[in-house]
């Protein structure tokens, strides 16, 4: 790793702490219609927390997990999602940066498309994870965190294609979007029970990020959703905790399935082809 990218993974990664932070407000507040520009409180003794008591990760640790005003418990969860995003952003910055800049002391010359690259996979791995953490907690998935990552990740990846010269990544990226919503919306129209309109919206932005970086992850991650749902489903089945009628959010599995296609569908979706070549 050049000191150029472990800099750059180390801001991400402190960079995601806060993100994670702003999260835990946005997957309580959203749901609740609960304005995100409010201060915060305890949701118990309803005092002011002030900023020293914000600090992400940390203000949990020294306050033993427990309100300072009047020592109800805090949830581990708001440390735990603060945790995952600073991973999870210096994870993607790490990965987007290998993949796409020269292993040099300093970035590529493509430093805008590296950039606008970079930014639109964080922002997919915010979303990512308030989504599910919401989608989990009232089998929703809403239109005011869904439909914005439209407009964010068509103008991020046309900054990225203009400024890298890629215009058939872009191009794949906007199949992917069309093919993948409308697939999701076939099957809703085909069982409207079985697929939330939520889950058809995702469903393009979902194919946007995966078409991005290749067919082979557009396959990959649309087919995980699908196997990784299924295996939990059917594991709850035998397991006695679900019945066949019983709802299972399916947003989770279809962001998982992604992430899976993102990180491995390209060598996966190769090997694959390679198995008809090779017969």
């Amino acid at each position: 790793m050049t000191p150029w990218t472990l800099y750059a993974v180390v801001v991400a990664g402190l960079l995601g702490l806060v993100v994670g932070s702003f999260l835990n407000v946005v997957a309580y507040r959203v749901p609740a219609h609960i304005s995100l520009t409010r201060e915060s409180r305890c949701p118990r003794c309803d005092t002011a927390i002030p900023p020293w008591q914000n600090v992400p990760v940390v203000s949990w640790l020294a306050l033993g997990g427990r309100c300072a005003a009047c020592g109800a418990p805090i949830s581990p969860r708001y440390p735990l999602v603060e945790a995952i995003t600073g991973v999870a952003f210096a994870v993607v910055t790490w990965g987007t940066i290998t993949r796409g800049a020269d292993s040099a002391a300093a970035p590529s010359t493509d430093t805008w498309a590296l950039t606008a690259v970079t930014a639109a996979y964080l922002y997919f791995a915010a979303i990512s994870i308030v989504l599910t953490l919401i989608d989990l907690d009232t089998h929703r998935l809403p239109n005011s965190i869904v439909l914005p990552s439209y407009v964010v990740a068509g103008i991020l990846f046309a900054v990225a294609a203009l400024a890298g010269g890629d215009a058939s990544a872009l191009l794949r990226a906007g199949v992917g979007m069309v093919v993948l919503y409308t697939f999701y919306a076939l099957l809703r129209a085909i069982r409207p029970g079985g697929m939330g309109g939520g889950d058809v919206k995702l469903a393009g932005v979902i194919g946007i990020h995966l078409g991005w970086i290749g067919w082979g992850a557009l396959a990959v991650g649309s087919f995980a959703a699908f196997l990784l749902g299924g295996v939990f489903g059917i594991g709850l089945l035998l397991a006695h905790r679900a019945g066949r009628k019983t709802a299972i959010p399916f947003g989770p599995w279809m962001i998982l399935g992604a992430w899976l296609g993102i990180i491995v569908g390209q060598p996966v979706g190769q090997w694959y082809v390679n198995l008809f070549i090779g017969a």
